[in-house]
């Protein structure tokens, strides 16, 4: 296991986008089957389609953007190191956290074949409540990561509770895909 962890810890240094996208998608995907699984109980109806969605979304989008955002964030200099903890924190969830959340419920509704009218729709019904709890999860977070942790490892950080919060995500993304699915066969039946 030790030889595993220097080979990942090797692999952010060298290729940090590739290791880091590698790490999004397994993570992203790993979180819907959670979600699928342990919240939802769909046993084995589990919607593979929608895994591989969220797994590309976490290895094409997620991880080369938040790698990229790290690496400025790194080399940003600040007056102490108190300041650097705080304005890095600031400019994660103030700047990038309200463009990742609407680009994710986006992104998901256009992957499902829902074009810009359901992503807007989907942003719309989930945006503000998603953003709050996201920073309720990652300011205490992020305040953590960038006091104590070594750059190469804050993305590792972030992606470990992202396991747990892309469980979330993923749930909250297939309720409001669900309940669009109910709510037009509903008028479909009314129309007949």
């Amino acid at each position: 296991m030790a030889s595993l962890l220097r080979v990942y810890n090797a692999a952010l240094i060298r290729r940090p986008i590739l290791a880091q996208s590698a790490t999004a998608a397994f993570l992203f995907g790993a979180g819907d089957i959670i979600a699928q699984q342990a919240i939802e109980r769909q046993g084995k109806h589990h919607d593979f389609m929608r895994t591989a969605r969220i797994t590309f979304y976490g290895g094409a989008f997620f991880g080369p953007a938040l790698t990229k955002w790290y690496q400025l964030l790194n080399r940003i200099k600040f007056a102490s190191p108190t300041r650097g903890v705080i304005y890095r924190v600031w400019l994660d969830q103030a700047v990038l956290t309200p463009v990742a959340v609407g680009f994710f419920f986006g992104t998901m509704s256009i992957l499902e074949g829902r074009g810009i009218s359901g992503a807007k729709e989907r942003i719309n019904k989930n945006y503000q409540s998603t953003l709050v709890r996201n920073w309720t999860v990652f300011i205490p977070t992020q305040i953590i990561n960038f006091a104590i942790v070594p750059p190469h490892l804050r993305f590792v950080v972030v992606s470990v509770v992202s396991l747990f919060w892309n469980t979330y995500l993923s749930a909250v993304n297939a309720q409001t895909s669900h309940k669009r699915l109910v709510e037009s066969s509903d008028a479909d039946k009314n129309s007949e």
